[in-house]
C-alpha cells in the first residue's frame, strides 16, 4: 500500500494482487441532508450501456460555474469514461445542500442485469476510516479516550514497547508505526475460516499484536489500516458495544444513513441494492470478473475499510457531522482540523498543486488557496471518493463498483473536481 490512498492524484496505479484486498480504502464528510431526488440523473440502459437522464428538479442556489453543470467539463469526463467502460457507479455534486449534478452509469449486478442509480448502496473502502474517527472523537468527548493516553491503556496483548508507546494520536494521525494487516504472512489464509464479525475483528487484532513497529511512534508517516482497526477494537472495548453495533447506534443512526451499514459478503451477493465489485485484476486485458465469486473479501468489513453507503447516505453523514449531530463544535473542528503534513504533491499540466495534511479524520489539503476536506477508497472492483469544501459549500462524492483506473486521457473524476471547484 502506498503511504496515502485519499488524494486523488496519490492513488494507487499498479495492479494489485489478492493480498492488497482492503490495502487502499478511503473518506469524507458533506453538505445537510435530505434526498436526493431533484437532481440531474443518469443511468444505464437494458443492454447496460450508459445512459444520461436530464435535469430536472429545483436549480442550485449561488453561482456554478459551466464546468460543473449538466453537460460541463466534469459530466463529460463521467459520460466519456463511461462510454469507455472504465467508470461504472454514482457522482454526486451537491452546492449549498442542493444537488447540481448526479449521474449514475454502468451496472449494480451484471448477473441479474440490475442498472447502478441513486440508491444503489456501495462498498465505501477507506472512508471507513472516517466513521471510526468520528467513534473514537465521540469516546473522547465523553472524557472515556485521551488522545495522549497509549494504546496499553485500552488494549492488551501488545508487546510492552507497543502497548506503552503507541499513542491515540499516533493511530489517527498514521504515525504510529503499525503497517497493513493485509501483508502480515498468513493473514490472508486465515480469513478464509472466518464466518462471524467477532472473527474478524479478533483475528485480525491477534494479527497485529504480534506484528512489529515499523518505526519510532511519532517520528514517520506511513498510511496504516492495522493502527485504523486497533481504534476500532478501542471503540469496543471502551463502549461496551462491538465496533460495528456502535457505529450503526451513534453514527448512522444520528446522521439518518439509512441505507448505511457493515454488510456481509453473503448479504453483499443477495442484496439487489448492493453494487458487485467488478475487478480486472489478474484478469486477461479487457476482462472484469465479480470480485465476490473469488476470496478477494472476508466476511465482514472493518474499522480499516468496507462499510457501505449510497452517496445520498454520505452527503447525509457530512450534514451531521458539519452540523454538529455527531460532536459538539469542538471535538468537529478538533477532529478536522489539519496535524501532521505531508509531502506536496506538484502541479502537473491543467492540474494545481496540492498541499496535504492529516487530521484525525480525514485528509485536509490545500488545493488553489482553498480547503479541500476528504478520503478515499480502493479495493478489487472498488473506487471511491468524497470530498468536501468549506470555504465554498461545495461536496463532491464519486462511487464505483469498478477498481480504480488506471491513467487515462487527462485527470480522473476526483482530481477534476477538485480542479474544478477551487477555481472558483
Amino acid at each position: 500500500m502506498t503511504r496515502r490512498d485519499l488524494l486523488p492524484d496519490g492513488h494507487r496505479r499498479r495492479r494489485m494482487g489478492r493480498r492488497s484486498v482492503l490495502a487502499l480504502l478511503g473518506a469524507v464528510p458533506v453538505a445537510a441532508g435530505g434526498t436526493w431526488v431533484a437532481a440531474a440523473s443518469g443511468t444505464t440502459g437494458p443492454d447496460g450501456s450508459a445512459r444520461a437522464a436530464s435535469t430536472g428538479g429545483l436549480p442550485p442556489s449561488g453561482p456554478i460555474p459551466p464546468g460543473l453543470r449538466p453537460g460541463g467539463e466534469f459530466d463529460q469526463l463521467i459520460a466519456r469514461l463511461a462510454a469507455d467502460d472504465t467508470f461504472s457507479g454514482t457522482v454526486l455534486l451537491v452546492h449549498r445542500d442542493r444537488p447540481v449534478l448526479a449521474r449514475s452509469y454502468g451496472m449494480a449486478d451484471k448477473k441479474r442485469a440490475i442498472p447502478n442509480g441513486p440508491d444503489t448502496v456501495f462498498c465505501l473502502g477507506s472512508i471507513t476510516k472516517i466513521f471510526t474517527a468520528v467513534a473514537v472523537a465521540q469516546l473522547a468527548q465523553q472524557g472515556k479516550i485521551a488522545y495522549t493516553a497509549t494504546l496499553g491503556t485500552y488494549l492488551d496483548g501488545f508487546p510492552a514497547d507497543i502497548a506503552g508507546s503507541v499513542m491515540i494520536h499516533h493511530l489517527l494521525t498514521h504515525t504510529s508505526g503499525m503497517g497493513d494487516y493485509l501483508q502480515i504472512p498468513g493473514f490472508f489464509e486465515a480469513t478464509f475460516t472466518w464466518t462471524s464479525p467477532e472473527q474478524v475483528m479478533d483475528g485480525t487484532l491477534d494479527f497485529i499484536r504480534k506484528a512489529p513497529l515499523d518505526f519510532i511512534p511519532g517520528t514517520k508517516g506511513q498510511y496504516s489500516n492495522s493502527g485504523y482497526h486497533v481504534l476500532g477494537a478501542i471503540v469496543a472495548k471502551v463502549s461496551g458495544q462491538s465496533y460495528y453495533d456502535y457505529v450503526r447506534a451513534h453514527v448512522f443512526g444520528p446522521a439518518d444513513m439509512t441505507a448505511s451499514d457493515f454488510y456481509t459478503v453473503p448479504q453483499w451477493r443477495a442484496d439487489r441494492r448492493i453494487a458487485h465489485p467488478y475487478t480486472s485484476q489478474n484478469q486477461p486485458a479487457g476482462q472484469r470478473v465479480d470480485a465476490l465469486e473469488g476470496h478477494y473479501f472476508f466476511y465482514i468489513g472493518s474499522p480499516a475499510g468496507n462499510a457501505f453507503a449510497s452517496a445520498s447516505d454520505l452527503v447525509r453523514f457530512k450534514g451531521a457531522l458539519l452540523s454538529h449531530k455527531l460532536l459538539d463544535p469542538v471535538y468537529t473542528e478538533l477532529t478536522l482540523s489539519p496535524k501532521v503534513p505531508r509531502a506536496p504533491m506538484p502541479a502537473k499540466p491543467g492540474l494545481p498543486a496540492q498541499f496535504p495534511f492529516d487530521s484525525y479524520a480525514t485528509t485536509t489539503a490545500i488545493v488553489n488557496g482553498r480547503w479541500a476536506v476528504g478520503h478515499s477508497g480502493a479495493a478489487p472492483g472498488v473506487s471511491t471518493n468524497l470530498d468536501w469544501f468549506p470555504d465554498l459549500d461545495w461536496t463532491a462524492v464519486i462511487l464505483s463498483n469498478y477498481d480504480m483506473p488506471g491513467p487515462t486521457r487527462g485527470a480522473g473524476p476526483a482530481t477534476t473536481a477538485r480542479a474544478l471547484i477551487t477555481q472558483q
